[in-house]
């Protein structure tokens, strides 16, 4: 499965919305994605699991790229 994480880079500052980010990671639960990503200095704000047409439409998205 992929998920699309919505993130802060600073974890100490109050989140603002113009400067979210988004990645895309492959694992097998919300879980996991966490697990995956707790080495990283980052203020996770959503985890958004991608099926379908959702998928899809994303991944013809010139910033789509799974991160390892």
């Amino acid at each position: 499965m992929i998920y699309k994480v919505y993130y802060q880079e600073n974890p100490e500052e109050i989140p603002v919305r113009e400067n979210t980010k988004t990645l895309y990671i492959e694992a097998g639960s919300e879980r996991e994605v966490r697990q995956k990503l707790k080495d990283r200095r980052i203020n996770i704000e959503y985890i958004q699991l991608l099926e379908g047409k959702y998928l899809e439409y994303e991944k013809q998205q010139d910033n789509f790229k799974l991160t390892e």
